[in-house]
């Protein structure tokens, strides 16, 4: 499930209804605390919490041993009327709610929070217990009586209102419109506690809010990407002129780039958020250049996402893992979410034994891009077409499929100046580059790229200190092209994608 009720406009309802155990997944405990203060009114309010044992909700004054344990506690209020017409709040009992080590611990705080939920639904206590943790550790005897409910980061009202209210707090300058929309989505996916401590900081150093705050929301965004250790910022090194050719996908892109960077005037005006694009082809041909070169023409964070760190050892671990990826791409959003080899990554779907977990995961990739409404801009890669299933085919998915060929005569033109430009911009001038095309067909991009690299190296080690036509020659004449390699999947692939209609890039 990657949607889970939410905290706002559903915790009293809950309550009222006799749920007994909710479970508030969230890192900001201070806003769970407001949130749950709103609804306990003048009833008795207990929390229970690792450094002060039990104390009163409200004051967090101790209401007895600073070092009582949470078996203890729940001991306590299962024998005694105290719990009645009460709130409990438990917090820091990930270890004792962790049942994949089972120990003794976890086993007596589930019977304990089993016996006291199952007294509640009786009837015999009106009361209601709150979990609040950033991770969702369930104990499997528990399932039934919990219910999860997620503290949604601040939304584009909440982060308007932040911003402003430290505008009036600390007196200084009123800010622009526009720098307040551009302050406003970068803010996204960041709490509460971080977007005052970002504002502070950002004073701090400059007296005023400047577009220096814009860089200290993306290094905290990176940081968010390093702590979570499932996703990987990639650096926006190569721009759209690194790519040689691909100009319908690169036209493509600049008009979903001109939507991202004036979001709240495209929905205003009715235009659909751009969900991704998927860029299937020949290998070595700039279906991963484009991929890195989209996060700098979109001029967002880049982010990747490797299969291989969503897997995990304990059962259900490894679509915790995804959710968290695309909870945390969508925290970071505006962002590029590039799935690299998304044919490798989807291997074995509809398999049984190991295949069902990767089973389970396309499944929630799939919902997630059919439904997602976060400019979370998905760019998947893929080299082999044949391999994906189907339903990822589908309209609705991506905006657009697109089909990366060997290169044209004019785009290995093209790829030739990039990378002797790059290069030897000084020899580029007298360098053939005509005969170099008619020399190279059925080269890739990657190909292209080797050979050119290879006779710059050529000539540094001979020391003959400049590059020529001949030289760059000698290494095509010792190069087999990749459609010579891989000629018969090649010829396949090509036919399967014109037998598809897909867009030519």
């Amino acid at each position: 499930m990657l949607h889970l009720p939410t905290v706002q406009g559903n915790l009293a309802d809950y309550k009222d209804a006799g749920f007994p155990i909710l479970y508030i997944c969230t890192d900001e405990e201070d806003r769970a605390d407001r949130y749950i203060g709103s609804i306990v009114g003048r009833a008795k309010a207990y929390e229970w919490n690792g450094a002060n044992g039990v104390v009163d909700f409200k004051t967090k004054v101790s209401k007895g041993n600073g070092d009582e344990t949470l078996t203890a506690a729940l001991s306590r209020f299962k024998m005694s009327s105290e719990l009645n017409r009460a709130l409990l709040v438990i917090k820091d009992a990930d270890k004792q709610l962790d049942d994949h080590e089972w120990n003794g611990e976890c086993e007596k705080v589930t019977a304990l929070l089993k016996e006291i939920a199952r007294n509640i639904r009786r009837g015999k206590s009106d009361a209601t217990v709150i979990i609040v943790s950033s991770e969702i550790h369930i104990p499997k005897p528990l399932e039934k009586l919990v219910t999860i409910l997620e503290l949604d980061l601040p939304d584009a009202k909440e982060i308007r209102d932040i911003i402003n209210g430290f505008i009036q707090e600390t007196g200084i300058s009123e800010i622009p419109g526009k720098f307040l929309d551009d302050m406003t989505i970068a803010f996204k996916g960041i709490t509460e506690s971080e977007i005052k401590d970002l504002l502070g900081l950002s004073v701090s150093r400059d007296g005023e809010l400047t577009e220096k705050a814009l860089q200290l929301i993306l290094d905290q965004k990176q940081q968010l990407i390093l702590k979570a250790g499932i996703l990987e910022m990639i650096p926006l090194k190569e721009s759209m002129a690194d790519i040689g050719g691909l100009e319908n996908l690169k036209d493509w892109l600049q008009k979903k780039a001109k939507v991202f960077k004036n979001m709240r005037a495209a929905e205003k005006f009715g235009v659909t958020m751009p969900k991704g694009v998927l860029i299937a082809g020949v290998p070595g041909c700039g279906k991963s250049l484009t991929a890195k070169a989209a996060g700098k023409l979109f001029d967002v964070p880049l982010l990747r996402l490797d299969m291989g760190r969503l897997m995990g050892k304990y059962v259900g671990e490894s679509e915790e893992n995804m959710r968290k990826a695309i909870r945390l791409a969508e925290a970071i959003s505006p962002c590029v979410l590039w799935v690299d080899e998304l044919e490798k990554a989807f291997a074995g779907i509809g398999g049984g034994g190991g295949a069902e977990v990767t089973t389970r995961l396309f499944g929630a990739f799939l919902t997630w891009m059919q439904e997602k409404k976060s400019a979370a801009f998905v760019v998947a890669t893929a080299n082999d077409i044949m391999k994906l299933p189907p339903e990822l085919l589908r309209k609705g998915r991506f905006d657009e499929i697109f089909y990366v060929p060997l290169p044209a005569a004019d785009e290995r033109r093209k790829i030739f100046e990039i990378h002797l430009n790059k290069r030897r911009r000084k020899d580029a001038a007298e360098i053939d580059i005509d005969e170099l095309v008619e020399k190279t067909e059925g080269y890739s991009g990657a190909d292209i790229e080797g050979v050119v690299g290879e006779s710059v190296e050529n000539v540094f080690v001979s020391e003959k200190g400049k590059l020529t036509t001949d030289d760059i020659l000698d290494c095509i004449n010792n190069t087999h092209s990749l459609s010579e390699i891989m000629k018969e999947p090649l010829e396949e692939m090509t036919k399967l994608y014109e037998e598809r209609k897909f867009k030519k890039a």
